[in-house]
């Protein structure tokens, strides 16, 4: 098992409009340029990227808190990861703190990165403008 990846990313919008773009199938899909079908409901599916991403959501609490399983197409069959959105307000918006567990071995490097390029940086302009 790899190491986990933690971020920390700081959005000028409130903790409802970060967590909205990760969960609001449109929201998401608007941001990544790619379809998007997100469950807002435990145990509801998840997918991301025209399909790349798939999984679940395992724990919800809105503006706050997401946890979801997590899986790549590309990855061995059965294999998922957990990735973790905490969302805190702050005085110039909203801090996210990220993890994502339980990487394929060798993906950490390919991943660390992609959060940024595929999420934080297009989110930054969905919500910032």
């Amino acid at each position: 098992m790899s190491n986990p990846i933690q971020q920390t990313v700081l959005f000028k919008a409130s903790p409802h409009e970060v967590y909205e773009a990760l969960m609001d199938s449109a929201k998401h899909a608007k941001f990544s340029g790619g379809k998007a079908s997100i469950s807002k409901r435990v145990n509801g599916k998840i997918m991301a990227y025209d399909g790349y991403i798939t999984g679940k959501n395992v724990e919800l609490i809105p503006d706050q808190k997401i946890v979801q399983e997590w899986r790549a197409v590309d990855w061995p069959a059965g294999f998922f990861s957990v990735v973790t959105f905490v969302f805190t307000p702050i005085p110039e918006g909203t801090r996210l703190d990220f993890r994502h567990a339980n990487l394929p071995e060798g993906t950490e490097e390919e991943f660390t990165q992609g959060w940024i390029d595929n999420y934080w940086e297009p989110m930054k302009r969905l919500l910032e403008g």
